[in-house]
């Protein structure tokens, strides 16, 4: 394997006190754990030395013991122990959705899962499997929801929820975790960072490095280039080109996919949408949006992909349209309060956000601030920011939405606000380094990432980064190739 030195031999081990050229030299390859799993859940998809089948309404799933069992504490308890689940080759899991299911082993088999208040099932498996056998299981409640994240669940989700469950009710130290959570929503982000235990810490599963995708934008036109940023290797590496020249677009990740939605070719603005395979390093089209759109927010919530706003060569744009993935097909949705050009989104805790932008008709950049929930179709107003900003690179870090750089005007700012969900405020933090407008941004590994842009008079090849914890912006060490601004970046695994 590579990276790897695996040698047999005949001879006798090396005994204490022989010469030290005889001493092994043991190499660890990093990537060895990733490579595996990938090996593993493609033999899952063709079915390939699967020993058991989970079933949940009429989803059935072939996996491999092994696998979940060392993913999955639930899974081992079922596989190792008594029950007669140990040695069945069907296994029904009650009170669990089948799609929910279906995204809980893909994301032990790949590392990735999109958490939503429809699929919190860590602690739904919990609750599940006590009422399963409540007698004998009982005594294990506080034991098993002593390594439930509630803190890092929806706070709608803990207090609709988790509060309501009278298996919670009904346990001192589960109270108290629930205590521990509600608490923890109400803390301002500095003080949340001081809470350190495994039920606050993110999960940190072995998967591939990731890389950072930065897609097309203007330099100074619009260009096809892509740039891949190899995290590890501190690398630029030039990936497959757009099949046509685009900036000004909606990127997101969404299904294994990298996704370039609208923008502008130098002349027009555009419906079209690309789709990156990183397996393949090739774009493909799909359907268009149901209108053309440029300097859009795009996000991801609930597996469908959002475009709001933009400008249509005409006017700006209150309209908003989702598409799905499992259907090619795209949908209006609710409309905007406000028109809003050169708007930033970001999704948390369930709810859309769309931020600042410029609205056309007052001519004036804007500071307010809409949320969108799905769930009633419906925008609603939250706080406002400090200032007005068009044009803002817009990213989530820790459940709290940061609005970074844009502009006012001429007025190119540095400065960086973000907002609190749970205290509906925003509050200043550290100015990045550099005046920015039209970046795009990417949240990886904690850090928050601001790439290219413009500085009001040249575009920017820098990249700098956000730390919440030190409350300071560092600037990457390595540029792009080109000064861009109005590009789009996205988050991948590297591709093996």
């Amino acid at each position: 394997m590579e990276g790897e030195s695996i040698k047999l031999s005949s001879q006798p081990p090396v005994q204490a006190g022989d010469d030290e050229k005889n001493q092994r030299t043991i190499t660890v390859n990093s990537a060895h754990m990733g490579k595996a799993f990938k090996v593993m859940n493609e033999l899952r998809s063709k079915q390939l030395l699967c020993d058991v089948m989970i079933v949940a309404e009429d989803v059935e799933i072939e996996a491999h013991r092994v696998v979940l069992a060392a993913c999955s504490p639930y899974f081992c308890a079922m596989f190792t122990g008594d029950m007669s689940e140990s040695k069945a080759k069907k296994i029904e899991i009650k009170d669990v959705d089948g799609r929910t299911l279906n995204k809980l082993i893909d994301y032990i088999y790949t590392a990735e899962i999109e958490v939503t208040e429809e699929n919190v099932q860590v602690f739904e498996a919990v609750i599940s499997w006590i009422n399963y056998e409540k007698e004998t299981r009982l005594e294990h409640m506080a034991k098993l929801m002593e390594h439930v994240r509630l803190p890092l669940l929806p706070r709608d989700y803990l207090v609709q929820t988790v509060e309501e469950e009278a298996l919670i009710k009904n346990n001192n130290t589960c109270k108290d975790f629930l205590i521990e959570a509600m608490k923890y929503h109400l803390l301002p982000l500095d003080q949340r960072l001081l809470i350190k235990n495994p039920r606050t810490k993110p999960r940190t599963p072995v998967s591939l490095p990731k890389v950072m995708i930065v897609v097309g934008g203007q330099a100074p036109k619009a260009i096809r280039s892509v740039e891949c940023y190899d995290f590890e290797e501190d690398r630029w590496d030039q990936i497959a080109e757009l099949p046509s020249r685009r900036c000004r677009a909606g990127v997101v990740f969404m299904a294994g996919h990298v996704y370039a939605v609208g923008g502008f070719n130098g002349s027009l603005r555009v419906r079209t949408v690309d789709v990156y395979d990183g397996v393949k390093d090739q774009w493909t089209s799909i359907a268009s949006m149901q209108e053309r759109r440029s300097t859009l927010g795009a996000a991801v919530l609930n597996d469908l992909l959002y475009a709001v706003g933009g400008f249509d060569g005409s006017t700006g744009l209150a309209s908003v349209e989702a598409y799905s993935y499992k259907t090619n097909e795209w949908f209006f949705v609710a409309p905007m309060n406000t028109r809003r050009s050169s708007v930033g989104v970001g999704v948390v805790e369930g709810k859309l956000y769309a931020v600042g932008g410029y609205d056309g008709a007052s001519r004036q950049c804007l500071s307010t601030v809409e949320q969108y929930n799905p769930a009633t179709n419906e925008w609603t107003y939250v706080a406002d920011m400090s200032t007005r900003r068009s044009g803002a690179g817009v990213g989530v870090l820790s459940g709290q939405l940061y609005a970074t750089g844009g502009h006012d005007g001429p007025l190119v700012r540095k400065s960086v606000e973000v907002y609190d969900p749970g205290t509906n405020t925003w509050k200043q933090v550290a100015d990045m380094n550099m005046c920015r407008r039209n970046a795009g941004v990417c949240a990886v590994n904690g850090l928050l990432y601001v790439v290219g842009g413009d500085d009001g008079s040249c575009n920017l090849a820098s990249v700098e980064y956000y730390n919440p914890v030190t409350d300071k912006w560092t600037l990457l060490p390595t540029n792009m190739s080109t000064g861009r601004s109005y590009a789009g970046v996205a988050v991948i695994h590297k591709p093996l």
